[in-house]
């Protein structure tokens, strides 16, 4: 071992240390927000499931709504990455659809190094039925598709501020991601594959709902 090598273990071994007490902190904030309900849970109560100080809590998470979205800003920052990614040829939808569903292709492998899918899974459903989460996951969405619109209008050459059709585009897309997570958490379904399948299914329904002619063509199925 060099002394390069020597120096940096001990910081790895500290990396790693904090790694795995955020991850344990993390886990243990989630489990009990989603068993007995997040007003109900308290800083106390998840520090004392880790055995570790409030200042540890706090030295990872502002609060406990930050713990609340961990999983959920790691996914959308998976998304965003895959965004990047897609061919410049890509429509500005195709581009986004291709890019969620490439991101559902390695989700599970993303989320479980830190936690559980089905922790994750029932934690989007908590989200969605604790009116404080529910009103600070709209807040986040607006966000997102800022940085989606930017995106998108970069990506076509556009000025966001002054061409509507990036900000457009992106509100549709939300839109169905927005309405088949809601469907999936009334219990269609209960894994990625689950949410991923009624995802695919109703984007692909946007543009014949769009542009199509309703009276004559079918429904989702």
């Amino acid at each position: 071992m060099t002394d390069g090598q020597r120096a940096a273990h001990p910081t790895g071994l500290r990396e790693r240390k904090k790694r795995r007490t955020r991850d344990a902190l993390l886990h243990a904030a989630l489990d009990l927000f989603t068993t007995q309900g997040y007003e109900r849970t308290t800083v106390d109560e998840i520090v004392d499931a880790v055995e570790v100080s409030q200042r540890t809590f706090f030295r990872y998470f502002a609060s406990k709504e930050e713990a609340a979205f961990a999983i959920q800003e790691m996914v959308e920052s998976h998304f965003l990455a895959q965004l990047r990614r897609r061919p410049a040829a890509e429509a500005p939808f195709e581009a986004m659809r291709n890019a969620v569903l490439c991101a559902w292709n390695s989700l599970g492998e993303v989320i479980e190094e830190t936690v559980t899918v089905e922790l994750h899974m029932r934690t989007y459903r908590m989200i969605e039925s604790t009116p404080s989460l529910l009103a600070a996951h709209l807040r986040r969405c607006s966000d997102l598709e800022n940085q989606v619109a930017l995106l998108i209008a970069g990506r076509e050459g556009l000025d966001v501020d002054e061409d509507p059709r990036p900000r457009v585009a992106v509100a549709a897309f939300s839109g169905v991601m927005r309405v088949s997570g809601q469907l999936w958490g009334r219990g269609r379904g209960s894994d990625v594959d689950s949410l991923r399948a009624l995802t695919e299914a109703y984007l692909d329904q946007l543009g014949p709902a769009l542009a199509g002619d309703w009276r004559t063509g079918r429904g989702v199925r």
